[in-house]
């Protein structure tokens, strides 16, 4: 029988038994405690237990509550770093908002201001504009009133004045014969006169002419049977069986109904059989009725072949859906 030596180690502190001795240790993820083992000892049983340490008091803690209260600590000096910057934070934006709050009416309300009638806030009285926390008054010139708008220069020239040079409004000059025009911006010539640069002079009425509210141009047109010529009204020469057209522009005249124009005079039109009178400023004057064609100066009845049909115009032929022209004559097609 072998004599075994059994190893001893001094121990210092309490054993205290293991529970499921023998058994390997499971692992303690939120509280592992440190294991030491004496300097010079030989392998064999460690000391489990909770080491305690001592504070300054001489009250003995356990090991495991010392990082735990080192813990709160940190997160307390965390959240009052947090704190503290925040506080810095919220002194800046108050500090650059109250000027906006101010720009936008919505601070308290300074002197020369009123109360807006919906919503909240503020608005400068007219002649007054907002700058930062006050209502400042606005430089108006003489013959300007101001506008109360936000934008701009806040005010605006009164009617028959202009503004010259952004800072004064000056008189509109109106020359003699003339009045201000109701937009109180710019100026019109009296009836029987017409603009001739910055003046109004006399129109000079010609005899059969009268006066019109065109402001350009000579400011008068000839009587109706008359036409200017050399800033005169010429009587204008209407053939027999012609009629004068109004018109301010093209022929001065037309032929009546059944004449056609030639040579400067108004000749009846020739009606063939089978005819009648056409509107139409070109052409002969006439027009075939229906199943008849021009033929000359004459209306010719069309023949009109098997598979086909008059078209739109009445006066000509086309073949019939699936049949096509050949010499003559519609033939189906293939």
């Amino acid at each position: 029988m072998t004599n075994r030596a059994r190893l001893t180690v001094p121990q210092d502190f309490p054993i205290q038994a293991a529970e499921n001795e023998g058994m390997p240790p499971r692992p303690d993820f939120e509280d592992t405690q440190p294991r030491f083992t004496r300097p010079g000892s030989q392998t064999g049983t460690h000391c489990l237990g909770s080491l305690k340490e001592k504070t300054a008091t001489g009250k003995a803690w356990p090991a495991r509550e010392k990082p735990i209260r080192q813990d709160k600590k940190k997160n307390n000096n965390s959240l009052a770093r947090l704190i503290s910057r925040l506080a810095v934070v919220a002194g800046i934006i108050a500090s650059v908002a109250f000027p906006v709050f101010a720009q936008d009416g919505t601070g308290p309300m300074p002197d020369n201001a009123e109360a807006r009638n919906y919503g909240g806030g503020w608005d400068c009285d007219p002649g007054f504009r907002v700058d930062g926390a006050e209502c400042l008054a606005l430089d108006i010139p003489d013959n300007a009133y101001a506008t109360g708008r936000t934008y701009g220069s806040g005010w605006a020239c009164r009617r028959g004045y202009e503004e010259v040079g952004d800072a004064s409004c000056e008189a509109i000059p109106v020359p003699e014969n003339a009045y201000l025009r109701s937009s109180g911006y710019d100026w019109q010539c009296e009836r029987g006169y017409r603009q001739d640069r910055e003046t109004c002079v006399p129109i000079v009425l010609q005899e059969h002419g009268y006066l019109t509210e065109d402001t350009s141009g000579s400011g008068w047109v000839c009587d109706r049977g008359f036409t200017p010529s050399a800033s005169a009204c010429v009587p204008i020469s209407v053939p027999e069986n012609g009629y004068l057209t109004n018109a301010d522009y093209g022929a001065e005249w037309a032929c009546e109904r059944g004449f056609f124009e030639i040579d400067g005079r108004c000749d009846p039109v020739a009606l063939p059989a089978n005819a009648f009178l056409d509107q139409e400023s070109y052409g002969p004057g006439w027009r075939c009725e229906r199943g008849f064609e021009a033929v000359d100066n004459a209306c010719v009845a069309i023949d009109l072949p098997a598979n086909a049909h008059l078209d739109r115009s009445g006066n000509r032929w086309r073949c019939d859906r699936s049949f096509q022209l050949s010499d003559g004559a519609c033939v189906l097609g293939r």
